[in-house]
C-alpha cells in the first residue's frame, strides 16, 4: 500500500471489501489457494500412477524381481519423479504469477473507466490480503491432518487397533494415501505460494495503477 501510495501520488490507507470490485478480489484470493492445492494433490496422484505402472512393466518383463533374481530398474523410477516434479508444478506456478497480474489489469481498466484510479491495486490488495489467511490456514490444515493420517497408520501398524491386515489398517492406508500429498506436497508449497503472490503483487504494483 506505500509502495502503491508513492507511486500513484494519492493516499492509499485502506482496502474496504464493502465495495464489490474488491470483495470479489479477495473471493478470487481465497479460490486461489484451495485452486493450487487441488492441482498439487493431483499432480502427485499423475505421478503415483506412472510409478505404479512402470512397476507393473518392470514385474512382467523382469520376474525374477520377486525372487530376488534380478534387480528392478530403481533410475526409471527415480527418473519420472524427478521429471514430473517439475513438468507438473508449471501449472500451479504460473496460477501464482498470472493471477495478480490478470486481476490487477483486469480491474484497473474497469477503475480507469467508473472513474476509480487506484481499484486495481486495492482489488490485488484485497486478493493478496485472502489469500495469505486462507493460506496459512489452509496449510496448517494440510500439513496436521496428513501428518495425523501418516502417523495413524504407523500406530496401527504397530499392533493396535487390529495391526496390519485388518479393517482399520486399510482405512489409515487409504488416509496415508490421501495424507501424504497433502504434508508432502500442497501443504509446504502454500507457503511458497503465499510469498510468490506477495512478491509478484509488489514488484508489480505499478502496472495497477
Amino acid at each position: 500500500m506505500d509502495e502503491v501510495a508513492a507511486f500513484a501520488h494519492v493516499p492509499f490507507n485502506q482496502v474496504d471489501i464493502a465495495i464489490p470490485e474488491v470483495f470479489v478480489g479477495g473471493l478470487l484470493g481465497s479460490m486461489l489457494i484451495f485452486l493450487f492445492s487441488a492441482w498439487a494433490c493431483s499432480a502427485v496422484g499423475r505421478t503415483a500412477q506412472e510409478v505404479v505402472n512402470e512397476v507393473r512393466r518392470q514385474f512382467i518383463e523382469r520376474p525374477g524381481i520377486m525372487d530376488y533374481k534380478e534387480k528392478p530398474d530403481y533410475g526409471r523410477c527415480v527418473a519420472i519423479v524427478a521429471s514430473a516434479s517439475l513438468k507438473e508444478m508449471i501449472k500451479p506456478g504460473a496460477l501464482a504469477i498470472v493471477s495478480p497480474i490478470v486481476v490487477g489489469l483486469v480491474f484497473r481498466i474497469l477503475g480507469y473507466y467508473t472513474g476509480h484510479p487506484l481499484l486495481g491495486a486495492k482489488v490485488v490488495a484485497a486478493m493478496l490480503m485472502f489469500a495469505t489467511v486462507s493460506g496459512i490456514l489452509m496449510a496448517l490444515f494440510l500439513n496436521t491432518a496428513g501428518g495425523a493420517w501418516d502417523n495413524a497408520k504407523k500406530y496401527i501398524e504397530t499392533g493396535a487397533l487390529g495391526g496390519k491386515g485388518s479393517e482399520c489398517h486399510k482405512a489409515a492406508v487409504t488416509g496415508d494415501t490421501v495424507g501424504d500429498p497433502f504434508k508432502d506436497t500442497a501443504g509446504p508449497s502454500l507457503h511458497v505460494l503465499i510469498k510468490m503472490l506477495a512478491t509478484i503483487t509488489l514488484v508489480m504494483a505499478p502496472i495497477f495503477l
